[in-house]
């Protein structure tokens, strides 16, 4: 895969950032634009506000670990039954997220384990 990326220092502006630097410069943030190469204008759009001698490729890096996250909690959810607890104390809600959490960390490890056999 592969994609054009566009990279702009801007001062992003909203009521709360107006309202917390009242008097003063906005703070400077990256807008970050991916641009492919069959389109004509950017698809997808992030704003960080990582230092502006962050690297280019740290940058994408970044923007682009939000479809691991996203790959992640669906996994929780419908493969390992996250949403499935129905329980009604913080004790049992407690219990339910470490195991869940638990069996992800080890279907994580399996799947990043060089040996381990390809699933049938």
């Amino acid at each position: 895969m592969r994609s054009r990326f566009v990279f702009l220092r801007v001062r992003p502006a909203g009521r709360v950032l107006l309202a917390a630097h009242r008097d003063q410069d906005l703070p400077e943030a990256w807008l970050i634009a991916e641009w492919p190469p069959e389109r004509d204008e950017p698809t997808k759009y992030w704003l960080s506000n990582l230092p502006a001698t962050t690297p280019k490729r740290t940058l994408i890096r970044w923007a682009k670990l939000r479809w691991r996250i996203e790959h992640d909690y669906r996994e929780l959810k419908t493969g390992l039954g996250l949403d499935h607890y129905e329980g009604r104390t913080w004790q049992g809600w407690h219990h339910h997220v470490t195991l869940v959490s638990a069996a992800h960390a080890f279907c994580t490890l399996q799947r990043l384990d060089p040996k381990a056999p390809a699933p049938a």
